[in-house]
């Protein structure tokens, strides 16, 4: 149970691009969840499954001995839920901003500028496996916004 939480469904067993494939479940699961419920509802579950995801995580590393395997991508989902849930609570047209919010979250996540690099190199066990994809969707997030919005002016 534990390992298809954590990797999401089995998507973080992808031989090829595991980040992107968990990333991509996280985002169509929170598409369809925004369709039956809110974005208050998708951010609110996001910090159930961050808190419940840290503990597993922890548990997970003591029993593999390794610290954030490529198959666990529970953090992709936080991420990019956060992101989502930041998109979907403003007047943007949700799939534009669901797209553009993706494709930040991967580089943000791949490139890991900043504070998301710090995070990812000093904090260990689950805190660290969760807090920089939780950043990086918060950064995506705020950039898919700022893009939508300057967006505006263009048009």
């Amino acid at each position: 149970m534990r390992k298809a939480f954590l990797t999401l469904f089995y998507s973080g067993l992808s031989p090829k691009a595991p980040g992107t494939a968990g990333s991509i479940v996280a985002l169509i699961l929170g598409l369809l969840l925004l369709q039956v419920s809110s974005a208050t509802t998708l951010f609110l579950l996001t910090i159930l499954i961050s808190i419940v995801a840290i503990k597993e995580i922890d548990k997970y590393e003591l029993e593999t001995g390794s610290h954030d395997g490529k198959e666990i991508v529970i953090d992709e989902l936080a991420g990019m839920w956060l992101c989502l849930s930041m998109v979907a609570h403003s007047e943007f047209n949700l799939y534009i901003g669901a797209i553009i919010g993706f494709i930040l979250f991967r580089f943000f996540d791949i490139v890991k500028p900043s504070v998301i690099g710090k995070i990812d190199a000093k904090v260990k066990g689950g805190l660290g496996v969760m807090g920089d994809d939780i950043v990086a969707g918060f950064f995506a997030g705020l950039m898919t916004l700022l893009i939508l919005k300057l967006s505006l002016f263009l048009v």
